[in-house]
């Protein structure tokens, strides 16, 4: 799964628009639509914001090749 496939998912299992999790998150609704649509390069800062407040956390680890 992708993280904005992760993103979307635990939004909706919220039961939260994109609206609902903006405002809660302190970010733009343009942003939470930027994050679930895959965009490549988002500001790092504003995304832990939003994933905290989905209750999701950002990892990484070594890749598997």
């Amino acid at each position: 799964m992708t993280l904005a496939q992760d993103v979307r998912r635990r939004r909706r299992e919220l039961g939260l628009t994109q609206v609902d999790a903006a405002e809660l998150a302190g970010v733009s609704e343009r942003f939470v639509r930027l994050v679930e649509g895959g965009k490549d390069s988002v500001r790092l800062d504003k995304l832990e914001m939003l994933l905290a407040t989905l209750g999701l956390e950002l990892r990484a680890g070594v890749r598997q090749t």
